[in-house]
């Protein structure tokens, strides 16, 4: 589950960074994230993740599933440095093992125990928050720069915490009939489409960083609450200590690896950028008058460098 978590983010993050940004609610930015061939390959692992999650949390407590899904950072962070060629600091690899010794530490104090169901007012609380969810992406869309990432990155997190929820009890289905039929399972799939459009449209604005390490609080706190409140989430006699010491462990090794991963991703698409921009002079030179327009400041710009000026605004994604 957490290596098809870590392929996923690494592979979203490359489609991402080459898809036009939105500043709206627009459900069309998922469309467009689909038409790039490694975006397609990325959601294949993160379905393959979303389905080992499923399973794990039949039995196993919110607190150490919703951690699991999050350390699959550490797996991009490996996977940018084998396939990227991203630097390795001291800090990082610091990071790495703490990263697997809260997952270790979650995993000695989560006792396995089948979920108790939600009930109606549980369903009914699911399909509040997604109104309420959706509605404050709405506005929030229109939110620029760190703020803009930190606000959608929180909401993504609790569509994404919501979805956990519903998964939960929906995993201890007793049949392929009832599991089809039960509510949490429509409401489970409109969470975690609402949680991946925000999420895109948080990567889109100011920082990566904000938006990831905002997603991952929001996104694993709300469900291990919930989960230890009213799904018999259980932790073994005498380790909350050591359950309580392993998530944070692992929640801040998370939200510190984002503040490596998001500079070298940006600057590797960035001398690639660069890269091709120096290529396209001899060519454009060589094919002979273009158009150009005056700029505001007095300058001239052709209609080809422009284009990759834009470009050059995008941002890179990293999604846990």
């Amino acid at each position: 589950m957490i290596i098809a978590y870590g392929f996923a983010n690494l592979l979203q993050s490359v489609a991402a960074a080459r898809t036009t940004v939105h500043h709206t609610f627009d459900p069309g930015l998922l469309l467009r994230l689909a038409g790039h061939r490694t975006y397609l390959i990325g959601l294949t692992c993160q379905v393959v993740g979303f389905v080992l999650a499923f399973l794990a949390r039949r039995d196993l407590p919110l607190f150490l599933v919703q951690a699991s899904v999050a350390a699959g950072l550490g797996v991009t962070a490996v996977l940018g440095v084998l396939v990227l060629k991203w630097r390795l600091p001291a800090a990082e690899v610091v990071l790495l093992v703490l990263l697997f010794a809260g997952i270790t530490a979650l995993v000695l104090s989560a006792q396995p125990a089948p979920s108790r169901q939600l009930g109606t007012a549980g369903l009914v609380g699911l399909a509040v928050a997604v109104v309420a969810i959706a509605a404050s992406g709405f506005f929030a869309a229109r939110l620029h720069g760190a703020l803009g990432s930190v606000v959608l990155g929180s909401l993504a997190g609790m569509a994404f915490s919501a979805a956990a929820v519903a998964a939960r009890p929906l995993a201890s289905a007793g049949s392929v009939e009832a599991f089809l039929r039960d509510p949490l399972l429509y409401l489970l799939i409109v969470h975690s489409l609402i949680g991946q459009l925000l999420l895109g449209l948080a990567m889109q604005r100011g920082s990566t960083t904000a938006a990831v390490a905002a997603m991952d609080a929001a996104g694993a706190v709300p469900a291990a609450i919930v989960g230890l409140l009213l799904l018999n989430d259980k932790i073994w006699p005498g380790r909350e200590w050591l359950a309580g010491l392993g998530f944070l462990v692992t929640l801040a090794a998370v939200v510190g690896l984002t503040r490596y991963a998001e500079p070298q991703h940006h600057h590797s698409g960035a001398r690639q950028k660069a890269m091709a921009g120096a290529a396209m002079v001899p060519v454009q030179a060589a094919s002979g008058p273009r158009s150009e327009t005056t700029t505001s400041t007095g300058g001239v710009a052709s209609t080809g460098v422009g284009s990759i000026g834009v470009a050059g605004r995008r941002r890179p994604i990293t999604r846990s």
